[in-house]
């Protein structure tokens, strides 16, 4: 993967010759509004995890990603660059025993 420069964006090339631009934001991080770099997601495999409570409940939770932002200059302890990302938890109720639901007439 190569990558191309402009003002506002980095262009990195995939495998297949096609670009996917960087666009160029400011995000809050940690109390900070800084620099940085909206990074386009190719591929995304939301897997549902699934939940057994202790109650005899059954969830399944995943986490739906929208926006990945690259900080400029922020890096973890072994030098790879840090990464923010935007998303939504999702919940499904599976299954409830019947002793915790709500009586219906």
């Amino acid at each position: 993967m190569g990558c191309a420069f402009r003002k506002d964006r980095i262009y990195l090339i995939a495998s297949e010759g096609s670009a996917v631009a960087e666009r160029r934001v400011k995000i809050a991080h940690q109390g900070q509004l800084v620099d940085g770099y909206d990074v386009p997601i190719l591929e995304s495999n939301e897997r549902w995890s699934e939940l057994k409570l202790e109650d005899g409940t059954t969830l399944r939770v995943k986490l739906s990603v929208i926006t990945v932002t690259r900080p400029d200059n922020q890096y973890d302890p072994t030098g790879n660059p840090m990464y923010i990302i935007n998303a939504t938890p999702t919940m499904a109720v599976v299954d409830v025993p019947d002793k915790l639901k709500r009586k219906t007439n």
